[in-house]
């Protein structure tokens, strides 16, 4: 086994090993928490001080990281996933113990199920009382750890200042393995505020792991592919994450096979090219395509309840499933399973597979498109789809926009055109309230060059509206499309539709208009008819703007029942 890479390691010159010797006073292990990041490559961090953590915040101040504070850890935490999502790069996230930290559990959820890189950093309570005894301290937890070993992708724990560059490189290369994901490190009060004389961190180095596909499996999935009389693809959230758009769109001209994406794959492939099935998952006539298929290539996706219209998908043909979440190999379907990184394995089909020419292919996809169409139309939900063109219309192609659990979400997985990978995103990894607008807030952070969308009907919004508070005071281009039916709307469908009446999603809410402008953010109230100027005219202008569109919207029909 060779060790040269060893070999590079960066030589101290005089000066650095002068420094080294004499660190400069005043440091704590919150600097040693902020000298790693920065050396690691972060440039934004995200968090809400508490009191065991202010050794970190300390820290903050004498370095060159940018901090977004948002006004709950929750909230804190989508900003992160957001900002992780949009850049592929890790997202510290500084949080205090005990409830700041476990307020944060629902942001790590859907960081987890989407492959969001989040490095969250806990302070914990004192050294003296750790191991379960119960002291008393503030935030005491008898496990702190307990709770997030579930959700998070790997748990690290710091009990002296020396162990914090280390700690934090291991979890940074964790987050970033394939398949992304948040990662969780605590360190307590004392390590963080006590004054260290260790020098200032420099060179670090953590470099995730590649995940590669087994080339026996490339081989077998090329012959399949290759000799396919009906291919089809299924491409999921692996393929944006992993940024494998291009090697998706090569493949399935290569081989004629039609793609469809999954919501969590919006934008992986074309919308209009002529290959596209889009993404209607919840549609019998593309599950019925799916199922005809001889051999069905899933890329990035564990084939869930989603993207299997509610578990009724019943594939026919051979499976070829590439997933980096080991886990998810074969979880619902038996497959041939490719345990490995998308780009990495498309690249790989891309070189192995036979060119193969299918002209009725396309014909195939415009009948199925066909068929979804009429079955909406037949309807009459004219103002939904209205209400998307709209917005489509008004949003710029290469602004990315964030969908919170509403009506119009669910449409917008569907119907809507992302245009480009890796700009449309939705909370429906794990299905959370409140995404959409803290998450925007993560996004401009990462890119103020751009107007960013959040869309959450009413319930939602109440989730989040501490962070107008936050747009405000860092001014970011965040415009939150508010759709107001006073309630809690796709509850509100699923309880008549199962019960014949409602209970508890009946909503008394504010003047989101003026509760906007107590905040000092613009906002206006529009129609369906003003919608795409109105829009439009709120995302052009500088920093946060709302726009409030009261509507009572519907759901298209199920086919999975």
């Amino acid at each position: 086994m060779s060790h040269d890479h060893h070999d590079e390691r960066p030589e101290l010159t005089p000066a650095q090993i002068a420094a080294a010797l004499n660190p400069p006073p005043g440091r704590n292990g919150g600097d040693l928490v902020v000298e790693t990041l920065q050396g690691l490559g972060a440039t934004t961090v995200f968090g809400l001080p508490g009191q065991h953590a202010l050794g970190m915040f300390d820290a903050l101040r004498r370095s060159s990281l940018g901090y977004v504070g948002l006004r709950v850890e929750n909230n804190a935490g989508f900003a992160a996933d957001a900002y992780g999502r949009i850049t592929g790069e890790v997202a510290p996230l500084l949080l205090s113990t005990g409830p700041g930290a476990l307020t944060s559990l629902a942001a790590l959820q859907e960081a987890a199920a989407a492959s969001a890189p989040v490095l969250a950093i806990s302070s914990q309570i004192p050294t003296a009382g750790l191991g379960g005894g119960r002291h008393g301290y503030l935030h005491e937890l008898r496990d702190q750890k307990a709770s997030f070993r579930d959700i998070v992708k790997s748990v690290h724990t710091v009990r002296t200042a020396s162990q914090i560059p280390s700690a934090i490189a291991a979890a940074w290369e964790s987050a970033l393995t394939a398949p992304h994901g948040p990662v969780w490190i605590e360190i307590p009060q004392d390590v963080l505020g006590t004054v260290t004389t260790l020098p200032v961190v420099t060179a670090m180095d953590a470099t995730p792991r590649e995940l590669h596909a087994r080339p026996e499996l490339i081989a077998v999935a090329a012959h399949l592919l290759s000799n396919a009389e009906r291919p089809a693809i299924i491409a999921g959230g692996g393929v944006v994450r992993s940024d494998a758009s291009g090697k998706l769109r090569a493949l399935a001209e290569r081989i004629g096979a039609p793609v469809v994406t999954t919501y969590g794959g919006k934008g992986a492939f074309p919308w209009e090219h002529p290959l596209s099935l889009r993404s209607w998952m919840e549609d019998r006539h593309t599950t019925d395509f799916l199922e005809d298929a001889d051999v069905l290539l899933v890329v990035g996706s564990g084939l869930g309840e989603l993207s299997s219209n509610y578990y009724t998908f019943a594939p026919r043909g051979r499976v070829v499933q590439i997933e980096a979440d080991a886990g998810k190999l074969e979880a619902n379907h038996p497959a041939l399973g490719l345990h490995a990184d998308a780009r990495d394995a498309l690249s790989d089909l891309l070189e192995a597979v036979t060119p193969r020419k299918d002209p009725a292919a396309a014909e195939r996809v415009t009948a199925v498109l066909g068929r979804v169409r009429d079955r909406i139309a037949a309807q009459e939900l004219t103002l939904e789809q209205r209400l998307l063109a709209a917005i489509r219309t008004a949003l710029p192609d290469t602004s990315p926009s964030f969908w919170d659990m509403t009506i119009l979400a669910y449409w917008a997985w569907a119907a809507f055109d992302a245009r480009h990978p890796n700009t449309m995103h939705s909370a429906q990894g794990s299905g959370g309230l409140g995404y959409a607008f803290p998450a925007a807030i993560g996004a401009a952070a990462a890119d103020r060059t751009k107007p960013v969308l959040a869309v959450s009907g009413d319930g939602g919004a109440m989730y989040s509206l501490a962070e107008l508070a936050t747009a405000r005071q860092y001014d970011l281009p965040v415009t939150w499309l508010i759709v107001d039916d006073g309630g809690y709307g796709i509850l509100r469908e699923y309880m008549n539709d199962a019960f014949g009446e409602t209970s508890a999603t009946e909503l008394t809410g504010p003047d989101f208009v003026a509760l906007a402008e107590s905040f000092g953010v613009p906002a206006v109230r529009t129609s369906p008819e003003a919608l795409t100027d109105d829009l439009a005219g709120a995302l052009a202008q500088p920093g946060p703007s709302v726009v409030v569109l009261p509507a009572l919207l519907r759901m298209f029909e199920p086919t999975h029942l």
